[in-house]
């Protein structure tokens, strides 16, 4: 009865030995020529056929192919000259590469992946990767380069309010995009409030955004994923850039420890508000007995360093360290206070690359990631000189996390690239911890706050499937799991990608995945803000969950240059999580404290976004960029806020359109601009204003019953104002020049060119009645936050 079997079993055997020699693989690492520092995403393809691949993020590719005497390997990549190798009586081999960098205009504009790549042709859609060396070029808030301001360029990204950096995709909340710096998550992206984002340029080797369509090998957010990874360092030789604007000044180093076997690199960046403010604030207080000395800096800090041991393994050391610190000082004859606000981010990284064997590699990581954010205030009374009386108050929140991590790149063959792997997070979350020092209602308060331990886990398989020329498909599995003390959350997330080629040049792509997210962040402003408070998913407060669907098509124009993509979107949301009405994440009422609960103050409710997106690309030549469209509507509908009843929340916005261009006028003088268009944000702002009284007897020396009033402020339902459309325009020039030994570069720009006041808030403010000025009138007044904002910066590079 088993000999057919184990028959058939042998000759399957032989079939497949049989295949495995006509089948020969190449593999290896592709470098940058002069640093040595590894390139992702470089493009490597057999010549003459469908066949080929892109390096992963360690410069890492491997092509299994049918055995043949002889094979051409092309290997390019944007603004780096293609290179070919030709392989005569072709055989398993490691084949490393060294590209060289050219100086070149022709330069791809948000495609860095590689020179010739088409976008009709990946199976990966909603997915954005910005070259660093374009963003040094596009105009800057105050001269300050910021990545994040560059995504909020692209469609299906948002904006949240004037100046702020907050990111809200396909109508999620800033709490939804997982943001990634060398595989340790950021929990807040932001300095000064959110005007600047916490990513220093200098120190990045790559960014990209992921807004639909997630592979298997993310999770955890139901939005976006916004992947950076940092530069290594040159093997070589020491190279330093840097700048000096308008209020901070930034240095990065970079060279070799063990020439071309070790490298490092540092990049630090500082504000000097404080210092530049300090005389002006000094000479308006001359004189006065009670003197104000406010101050504010931030600074973060990039730090990473590599080793190779080989062919075989590679060990890196990475981190960054970041911190704002607002404080205001108050002192007077008889009082003395200092209060401030401060927040930060640390994160470090400690990742090993081993390759297996020319078909498998790995890399495993153990990251470190924490933020913290603390408010304090210290108040002293004096009389005759002595203390009388102190009162102090700190308030602290914080997240910390400790992962494992590992993730296996699998070339199984030409038609199969796998990828698998997992990852677990030990949590520890201190929503909120305060203490109250002093006289304080008859009492002193030491009320910190018990921290909440979780564990978050996931493990995923994905496999990119060619299964004839037209047609390629991702295909994934993750499974996510989320313990709390008293509960085990698992969910399945199932992930679907396809791109069809229909002709040449143009292909219709489809997706489909269903995320999970289990930290929430509580706000009250829906800014983002430091001061808002991260929460875990307990068995009170279930897990965001969220399914999105994808359809679109990709088209190339070959001789104008022009790559377009058209993209529609269903995303349904459901256990989002909001403040109660009235509710906020910090209660300074002593009596009250030790109830203090964020679990009371919340409410869940269910949301849905759906859009379209437009993008059209010019890819080459001395006139560059591109113009993003998106229309787009979100709502939300929660059981306890707006009377049930659905509503837009603030992020909502109907019409989205950037435009961006970079002409490279000569070798010497680079012209760039922005104009932005935006549907106004959903306010609730007061429809009316009326006084109230309260008739209560108060003893005086008359004896006669008082009347205070009180005002009083009615609103309609939430968010049903529409703030006035947002645009504006930013230009920059710069002016290059190479010397002996450094190039320098001059940069002048204009942030709001036109001086458009946009709306930055409303109130309802009383003024005098114009046609009858003895009476007055409630009005509706909108305040605006910045005007045209000049700007210059010196950057030098060697």
């Amino acid at each position: 009865m088993l000999k057919p079997f184990y028959q058939l079993l042998l000759l399957f055997t032989i079939s497949l030995q049989a295949f495995a020699q006509e089948q020969v693989t190449i593999s290896g690492f592709v470098r940058e020529k002069g640093s040595l520092e590894l390139l992702p995403g470089v493009n490597v393809y057999i010549q003459n056929s469908t066949t080929g691949t892109v390096t992963n993020t360690y410069g890492f590719y491997s092509l299994t192919v049918p055995k043949s005497d002889s094979i051409s390997v092309s290997y390019s990549f944007v603004g780096y000259e293609r290179q070919e190798v030709r392989i005569g009586n072709a055989v398993n081999q490691q084949i490393d590469i060294t590209l060289s960098a050219v100086n070149q205009l022709d330069e791809v504009i948000i495609s860095g992946k590689r020179q010739d790549e088409k976008v009709s042709e990946s199976v990966q859609m909603s997915q954005i990767e910005i070259p660093i060396s374009q963003i040094k070029k596009i105009p800057a808030f105050f001269g300050e380069k910021d990545v994040i301001r560059v995504l909020q360029l692209m469609p299906g990204v948002q904006k949240g309010t004037e100046g702020q950096t907050g990111l809200y995709v396909r109508g999620g909340g800033p709490d939804q995009n997982l943001i990634i710096l060398d595989d340790a998550v950021v929990y807040n992206a932001s300095h000064l409030f959110g005007f600047f984002s916490v990513f220093n340029s200098d120190a990045l080797k790559s960014v990209e955004l992921t807004k639909g369509g997630f592979p298997a090998r993310y999770g955890g957010r139901l939005s976006s994923v916004v992947e950076m990874n940092m530069k290594e360092g040159s093997k070589e030789k020491l190279h330093g850039e840097g700048g000096i604007g308008l209020i901070s000044s930034r240095l990065t180093l970079e060279g070799p420890l063990a020439k071309k076997k070790a490298s490092f690199l540092i990049s630090a960046r500082r504000t000097y508000i404080d210092v530049l403010a300090a005389p002006l604030i000094a000479q308006q207080q001359a004189g006065n007995d009670s003197k104000v000395k406010p101050g504010y800096f931030f600074y973060d800090l990039n730090a990473k360093v590599n080793y190779d041991f080989g062919a075989k393994n590679k060990l890196y050391v990475s981190g960054y360290f970041g911190r704002d610190k607002f404080n205001v000082r108050e002192k007077s004859s008889d009082s003395e206070n200092k209060s401030g606000l401060n927040w930060g981010n640390a994160t470090a990284t400690l990742r090993w690359n081993h390759l297996i064997n020319q078909k498998l590699f790995v890399n495993t990581s153990l990251i470190y990631s924490h933020f913290n954010f603390n408010i304090f205030s210290n108040d002293k009374q004096y009389e005759n000189g002595v203390l009388k009386d102190e009162f102090s108050l700190k308030y602290n929140s914080l997240i910390r996390d400790y992962s494992l991590k590992t993730d296996f790149d699998y070339y199984l063959n030409a038609k199969h690239s796998v990828k698998f792997g997992a990852q677990i997070t030990s949590h520890r979350f201190v929503p909120s911890a305060l203490a109250l020092d002093g006289d304080f209602a008859d009492n002193e308060i030491d009320l910190q706050a018990k921290p909440i331990n979780t564990m978050e886990a996931g493990a995923y398989i994905e496999d990119t499937w060619q299964p004839f020329t037209a047609l390629k498909v991702n295909g994934g599995f993750r499974l996510s799991l989320f313990e709390t003390n008293s509960k085990v959350y698992v969910r399945p997330e199932p992930r679907v990608s396809a791109a069809l080629k229909l002709a040449k040049d143009f292909s219709v792509k489809a997706s489909y995945a269903k995320m999970n997210q289990y930290v929430h962040l509580l706000s009250n402003t829906g800014l983002g803000l430091p001061t808002d408070l991260w929460v875990p998913t307990t068995d009170r407060v279930a897990p965001q969950q969220s399914s999105q669907v994808a359809f679109g098509f990709a088209k190339d124009l070959e001789k104008p240059g022009l790559a377009l993509t058209l993209e529609g979107y269903y995303k349904k949301m459901g256990n989002i999580i909001s403040y109660k009405e009235g509710s906020s994440f910090i209660s300074l009422d002593g009596e009250n404290a030790n109830e203090l609960n964020w679990e009371d103050n919340i409410t869940t409710g269910k949301g849905w976004s759906y859009g379209a997106e437009f993008m059209v690309q010019k890819k080459t030549g001395k006139l560059s960029g591109w113009i993003g469209y998106t229309l787009s509507w979100t709502q939300w509908k929660f059981p306890e806020l707006n009377f049930g009843k659905t509503f837009y929340p603030r992020y909502d916005r109907r019409h989205d359109l950037s435009v961006v261009g970079i002409y490279e006028l000569s070798k010497r003088i680079t012209l760039s601009a922005t104009w932005v268009y935006g549907t106004g944000n959903a306010l609730t702002i007061p429809i009316s204003k009326f006084m109230t009284y309260e008739n209560r007897f108060v003893p005086n020396n008359w004896g006669v019953p008082a009347n205070n009033g009180y005002v009083t402020n009615e609103y309609g339902e939430k968010n049903s104002f529409r703030a006035e459309p947002y645009h504006r325009m930013d230009i920059a020039i710069q002016f290059h020049k190479k010397k002996k030994r450094h190039e320098r570069t001059w940069e002048f720009g204009l942030y709001n060119a036109y001086n458009r006041r946009n709306p930055f808030f409303y109130n309802i403010d009383s003024k005098k009645d114009p046609k009858d000025p003895s009476q007055r009138i409630n009005v509706l007044s909108r305040y605006s936050l910045f005007p045209v904002l000049p700007s210059f910066s010196y950057n030098f590079k060697f």
